[in-house]
């Protein structure tokens, strides 16, 4: 089953990022392009998704590590090595601008 959060910056929607059974992809939102800032330099304001088979590290750096990291997959039940999972559970308080959501799956589905 898909994994999916929704990526914030600044509280505006900038887009979705997803992990499938072929990897992971993150697509901008397209009111986010009025901003002209992109997230990273390795992910510049494009329409089509970026594709990667591990997670982009713009967002892999996101994830708490050390100390906090091993308190966080211990006390939520994450593997250690499961850093989109981390950043899934964790997203609503990171440091900084980015916030990203984790998506309920079928409420996802269920949009027209």
């Amino acid at each position: 089953m898909d994994r999916i959060g929704r990526v914030f910056f600044n509280k505006q929607p900038a887009g979705i990022l997803k992990q499938s059974d072929t990897g992971f992809s993150f697509t901008y939102d397209r009111s986010y392009f009025a901003s002209g800032t992109p997230l990273s330099f390795n992910l510049p304001l494009q329409e089509e998704p970026f594709k990667s088979n591990r997670l982009f590290p713009f967002f892999s750096n996101l994830a708490t590590e050390g100390w906090l990291k091993r308190i966080q997959t211990r006390t939520q039940k994450i593997d250690e090595t499961d850093t989109f999972g981390l950043i899934l559970e964790n997203g609503k308080d990171m440091a900084g601008a980015v916030t990203i959501i984790k998506e309920n799956n079928d409420a996802l589905q269920n949009q027209p």
